[in-house]
């Protein structure tokens, strides 16, 4: 009963936090560090999304630090996709369990772009310059086991937007809870709130002008503009999910997540995993259902995992995204992959 009650006052103060803190914005697009809600590790994403209970790989950096403590094995991985617009949005992880201390990992995420052509009003084809835009997140990660059943981790990470000769830099930290009930083989309940942390404001050379104040030539004042900082985009999940079926050849898992963001409407995730041998995997989901005017819809994913020699596995996960009109025209389509040794 003991175990219950850590689970739900950890649960109940996440929600606290994640409607307090939501409350100041409601809009679409009204937060900055957008490329934190960019979904890393097909195998969620496979699975829709609805991943915050089931976590127990490297990806759970993600979707809820806890589920890091799940196994006494480390684990390190890399995740490439291949976003809209030209955009690449990378990922890579390591954690690894020490004995009497808890799982600690390390991860950085990268979003970007090629440079592209400086246009202004003067000069619409371009004036010979050219700039860039990218997304860095570096961060460090603690998980533990405080029963057989509960656990807890934790995320601080550094996060830097830039354009051109402006940034902006920000620091958050995500905590999830991950309780696991011996019924329908194992059922589980988690909760994580992600991205809590300070404001972005754009700074730079940039927003430095130069105007000219009456008539003379050297009546030149110097001006900065100051832009306003924002939030980041601050998630807060539910999940549950359960081994329905479960024996030394099959398994198969299904979950579901409730998401409440500050910058949308709250949403579903459906998913489901079926594994062989704990060697092959393919999976199948409902990403962002009742999400208003979502373009996400049905996900599906396959992985496989192969033993090198002794304790040492590797991994190799896909997974497929349907983004409805998004993939018309000049968008593509989404596609996840990563890569993954287990030791």
């Amino acid at each position: 009963m003991n175990k219950i009650k850590y689970f739900f006052v950890a649960a109940l103060l996440m929600i606290v936090i994640g409607n307090v803190y939501s409350q100041t914005l409601s809009k679409t697009g009204t937060t900055a560090a957008q490329f934190l809600k960019i979904p890393i590790g097909p195998r969620a994403i496979g699975m829709g999304g609805a991943f915050t209970a089931t976590a127990n790989d490297i990806s759970a950096i993600y979707w809820n630090p806890a589920g890091l403590a799940s196994g006494n094995t480390g684990e390190a991985g890399f995740n490439h996709i291949n976003w809209f617009a030209d955009i690449d949005y990378d990922f890579a992880g390591v954690a690894t369990y020490i004995d009497g201390i808890g799982t600690i990992g390390a991860f950085v995420s990268v979003l970007s772009t090629e440079d592209m052509i400086v246009r202004t009003l003067e000069n619409p084809e371009g004036t010979g310059e050219y700039f860039s835009f990218g997304d860095l997140a570096i961060g460090i990660s603690y998980a533990r086991n405080l029963t057989d059943n509960f656990s807890i981790g934790f995320n601080a990470k550094y996060i830097r937007e830039h354009i051109w000769h402006m940034s902006a830099v920000g620091f958050a930290i995500d905590i999830g809870v991950l309780y696991k009930i011996p019924i329908l083989n194992e059922f589980r309940l988690a909760a994580c709130v992600s991205n809590f942390g300070t404001k972005m404001q754009l700074d730079g050379r940039d927003i430095l002008l130069i105007y000219q104040s009456g008539a003379g030539d050297g009546n030149l004042i110097n001006t900065k503009v100051e832009l306003d900082s924002w939030d980041l985009p601050l998630l807060f999940r539910v999940g549950i999910a359960a081994d329905i079926v479960k024996d030394n050849t099959h398994r198969l898992t299904t979950a579901i997540d409730a998401v409440h963001p500050n910058d949308n409407t709250e949403s579903l995730n459906f998913g489901l995993e079926y594994a062989w041998n704990d060697i092959f995997f393919v999976r199948g989901g409902y990403n962002a259902a009742f999400e208003r005017d979502t373009e996400k819809g049905f996900t599906v994913g396959a992985g496989l995992k192969y033993r090198i020699i002794s304790s040492i596995y590797a991994k190799v996960d896909y997974a497929y995204q349907d983004h409805g009109r998004l993939t018309a025209g000049d968008f593509n389509d989404v596609h996840y992959f990563s890569l993954g040794i287990q030791f």
